[in-house]
This record gives C-alpha cells, sequence and structure tokens, in this order.
C-alpha cells in the first residue's frame, strides 16, 4: 500500500462537528437534502440543513452583520454577484465558485454583462462528491493548479447555496500556496439578503486577511506611494469622479482622499488600513467596519451630498481627526458656496418616491430635497445601520418615510398610495409605474451612474429627472393608445379566450398557507 499523498496539513485540522439531527430535520444526509432542487429561495430548509452541516457560526455572523426584514430570501439578484463583481474588478485576483451549474452560469453571465474581461473558475459538483466530501478535495486541487504567483496576488472561492448548506469547509484551504493568498468564503441566498452587502462580505475577508499581514510585519506599499497626508479612507462604491471631488474638499483641512472600498486591488487594502478615518459613504459595509474598528479607526457616517450635507460631513471628518476648526470652516468656505449656486441653478419641482438596493438610496434622497423636489418615501433593501441615523433621520425631518430592509411590495405600495410625479427604483417598480402612467427612471443605470458629491453632484440629477418627469402627458397617451390590450392572463394577442385555470392558483395559495402555519408552529415549539 503507498502512503497517502497529502498537499498540507489539513487533514490534520480539527473539523467543526454539525448540530444534533432533531426527528423534523430532513431525512438522509444534509447533502442529499440540499442537492435536490433547492437553493437560495428554499428558505429555511436550506438554513436549517446548513446549521446541521456545522455552518452556525458562519450563519450566525451574517444573522447579526445582515439582519433579515419581513422577507426571508433575497428580492434582488443573486447576492453572490455583489462578491463576485468585487473580485472580478481586482487586478491580480483570480475568482472560483462552487454551486450549482445553473447558479454558476447565472453569475457568469451577469459578470460579463456587466464588463467582466476575465475568466471564472468553477469547480462543479455531483450528488457523490457532495456526500463524500470529495467536492473539497476538487476545490483544494483547483487552487492548488491555479495558485501562480507570477499571475495572482489571491484567489477568492466562493460557496454558493448548496455547497455552504452541506458544509464544504472553505475555512480548511491553505491560507496561502506558493506566495498567494487564498480568501474562502460563503455567500448563501439564505444568509445574506442582498448583492450589495454581499461586497462586504468579500471586502471584510480581504480586510481581515490585510489587517493580519500588518501586524505581522512590513507590507508593501501602494504603486503610487504612500500619501505624504494624513487619507480618508471612503467605504462603499462611488462614480469615478467623486472620490477626486471628495479629495478637493478636503484639501484645506490638511487631508487627502485614500483608497476607495473595495479596492482595485490588493496593496490598497493596507492603504486603506492606514486611513486617519474612514468615510461610511455606504453604510451596510458591517463587517469592513469591523476591521478598521479592530485597527483602531474612527468611523464616520453620511457623505458630502447638498449643501447641509456637506457642511455636516466635513465638520464631522475634521473633528474625528482632530482638526483645527477654523481650518473645518475653510473647508466649509471653499465649497458651501458653489454648491448653493448649484443648487439654485437647478431646482426640481414635484412629488418623489425613490427605492433602490444599492445602499446610496438616502444620499441621493438628500440631494433631491435639497434640490426643491418633495421626496415622499425612500426605500432602501439594505438595514438600518449606527452610520444610516443621521441621514434618515435628517430625511423623516423633511418629511419623508424612510423605509430600511424595504420590500418590493413596500415600494410598490408606496408609490401606488402616493402617485408621485415620478418613481425612482429597480426594474419591477419602473414597470408597474409605467403601467400606471407615472415617469419612473431606473435606479441603478440612471443615478447611480452619476456624480453626487460636492458642486458636481449637485446639479448632475436634476435634468434627467426633470426630462423625466416632463413624459407625463406622454405617459398617458401610451397607456390609452394601449388601453383594451390585456393584462394578466390575458395580455398578449389571442385568437380566443385563454384558458384559464383557477383551481391551480387556489391550490397553490393552500399550499403556500399550509407552510406559513408549519413554519410559525416550528417556531413557538
Amino acid at each position: 500500500m503507498t502512503d497517502e499523498v497529502r498537499y498540507d496539513d489539513a487533514a490534520d485540522a480539527v473539523v467543526i462537528r454539525g448540530e444534533t439531527r432533531t426527528a423534523s430535520a430532513p431525512e438522509g444526509a444534509a447533502a442529499a437534502g440540499v442537492a435536490d432542487g433547492m437553493g437560495c429561495h428554499s428558505g429555511q430548509e436550506m438554513e436549517k440543513a446548513a446549521r446541521m452541516a456545522g455552518q452556525s457560526e458562519i450563519l450566525d455572523q451574517y444573522a447579526a452583520d445582515y439582519p433579515q426584514g419581513p422577507h426571508d430570501k433575497p428580492q434582488s439578484m443573486c447576492p453572490a454577484f455583489g462578491s463576485l463583481r468585487v473580485g472580478l474588478r481586482m487586478r491580480r485576483v483570480a475568482t472560483m465558485l462552487s454551486g450549482s451549474a445553473c447558479c454558476v452560469y447565472g453569475l457568469t453571465f451577469v459578470s460579463h454583462f456587466y464588463g467582466a474581461r476575465r475568466s471564472v473558475g468553477y469547480v462543479p459538483f455531483s450528488s457523490e462528491t457532495l456526500v463524500t466530501g470529495k467536492l473539497f478535495e476538487d476545490i483544494r486541487d483547483a487552487v492548488y493548479e491555479m495558485a501562480d504567483p507570477d499571475r495572482f496576488d489571491a484567489i477568492v472561492v466562493t460557496n454558493l447555496c448548496v455547497p455552504t448548506a452541506s458544509g464544504v469547509p472553505l475555512r480548511l484551504l491553505p491560507d496561502e500556496i506558493n506566495g498567494v493568498r487564498i480568501v474562502g468564503i460563503d455567500v448563501p441566498g439564505f444568509g445574506v439578503p442582498t448583492h450589495a452587502e454581499a461586497k462586504d462580505v468579500l471586502a471584510g475577508a480581504m480586510l481581515n486577511y490585510a489587517r493580519a499581514e500588518v501586524e505581522a510585519g512590513p507590507v508593501a506599499a501602494p504603486e503610487g506611494g504612500r500619501a505624504s497626508r494624513p487619507t480618508v479612507t471612503m467605504l462603499g462604491e462611488m462614480f469615478p469622479a467623486d472620490p477626486m471631488m471628495i479629495g478637493r474638499m478636503l484639501d484645506p483641512m490638511g487631508l487627502a482622499a485614500g483608497p476607495v472600498v473595495p479596492c482595485r486591488e490588493w496593496r490598497e487594502l493596507y492603504a486603506a488600513l492606514d486611513g486617519a478615518v474612514v468615510a461610511a459613504i455606504h453604510p451596510f459595509y458591517t463587517a469592513a467596519i469591523r476591521e478598521f474598528q479592530a485597527a483602531g479607526r474612527p468611523i464616520v457616517g453620511s457623505a458630502p451630498v447638498g449643501y447641509e450635507g456637506t457642511a455636516a460631513w466635513l465638520k464631522a471628518i475634521g473633528e474625528a481627526h482632530g482638526v483645527p476648526a477654523e481650518k473645518i470652516a475653510e473647508a466649509q468656505n471653499a465649497v458651501l458656496p458653489a454648491i448653493k449656486g448649484a443648487l439654485e441653478g437647478a431646482r426640481l419641482e414635484g412629488r418623489i418616491t425613490l427605492s433602490g438596493y444599492e445602499g446610496s438610496e438616502l444620499l441621493v434622497a438628500r440631494l433631491l430635497v435639497e434640490s426643491g423636489a418633495e421626496v415622499a418615501y425612500v426605500g432602501s433593501a439594505c438595514p438600518k445601520t449606527p452610520w444610516s441615523e443621521e441621514d434618515a433621520a435628517w430625511l423623516e425631518a423633511h418629511g419623508a418615510k424612510v423605509k430600511f430592509r424595504a420590500s418590493l411590495e413596500d415600494d410598490c405600495a408606496a408609490m401606488e398610495a402616493i402617485r408621485p410625479d415620478l418613481a425612482i427604483g429597480t426594474t419591477p417598480v419602473v414597470q408597474k409605474a409605467k403601467e400606471m402612467s407615472i415617469p419612473s427612471l431606473y435606479f441603478t443605470n440612471l443615478i447611480s451612474a452619476r456624480p453626487l458629491m460636492g458642486p458636481a453632484g449637485a446639479g448632475s440629477l436634476q435634468q434627467v429627472m426633470r426630462a423625466a418627469m416632463e413624459n407625463k402627458d406622454r405617459m398617458e397617451h401610451m397607456s390609452a393608445f394601449f388601453d383594451g390590450v390585456g393584462e394578466g392572463d390575458t395580455a398578449g394577442i389571442w385568437e380566443g379566450a385563454p384558458n384559464l385555470h383557477p383551481e391551480f392558483a387556489e391550490r397553490h395559495r393552500k399550499k403556500l398557507e399550509k407552510q406559513a402555519r408549519a413554519a410559525k408552529a416550528e417556531q413557538m415549539i
């Protein structure tokens, strides 16, 4: 008999045991239970299987970092798209997915749709490799094969729903191979509510790794060298011009704009951790903020949007770094008159509802209010955090209803009740608004793709919104033109009456009610 060939000492690691199986647990092994067509929308069953497979610690951390709302499943695209996008935008970082083939296909497709120009690695599995643990060995073999220090600084390995629920232990992968860092994360749809928060999962994991490297000894400086002045690290994806605008606003206080997290290359993580202050531009990056706090960095919420927002943010940043009051006033005086002029020159009139899942909804709403619009409702799919409290309080003081962890149903109900002059939201909200002849704009493509900070942001949104609101008559004309063509079951062109089957709908309704009663009964036990 030949000796077993080992790549590393993973076989000697202590294995976390799963929770004791109860009578209500699914029959058979956890892997068998999750391989039978279940995915991120299977909710409690997938989570139950994951906990039995030893994943309770990860799920408990996600529950604390990303508290769920009234729904227990994602309502945007697959959450793993967020972490996948972060990895694909980094130089010299490879990405590898482990999950169902259909999920990997969809994620790969949408990543290339959004401009990724590199391959996505994939480790396939079967029921046999999932149940026997061979999948982990396949992942480990793939990582060793891919770990080329001439090509990569790091490899990100992501477990999707089924491997997470089956307990595939990415924690047993080596921390580095041939000098290439290995970062393993779990991004299940039943544990991470939105793809925006999945960005935080990977950003937090990378910052944690980088912080350990900094604590262990000297690390590489950024390509452009270390900044000569204290820097402000910015947390959250922004329009490319916004960091430059923020840098100009910080200059009178003797501060400079630091890296934007998620970063574009690994060594920027060190510079981000070296920042004097961290600006939580997007306030839902809970895991990343935890790493910055562990590094002793103060966190400042909100952002320099609008007149009042910019004045308050510059003051908070300056005070967090101990900048003298006269220097803070100098920075404010240098930029506030230009912002005031831009806002006065691009006024908005009308009632607006705004919703999205990017995390910047409250910032956009503040800018619209200062532009003269009446913002009646703001819905964000992200949760409320300490770093969003100031923006929420400001908006509520100006008459807006702010809803965190808002569902699609919340957003549509608000729009239908308010009937605004303009609805800004996700694709289904925009679709519903158009059916009601309400002018609408898609938040992600038309709002997030514009500058928001400083004088540039003060005048960037008004023109496109004013043009949309002026289309009210055209929307009503289109509705009148297409009136009577049918909707729902009667939509489209028919040569006869559609074959309706109300008994199917009734049977499905009873099934959902039965599931809801069973879930409620289980919670009471």
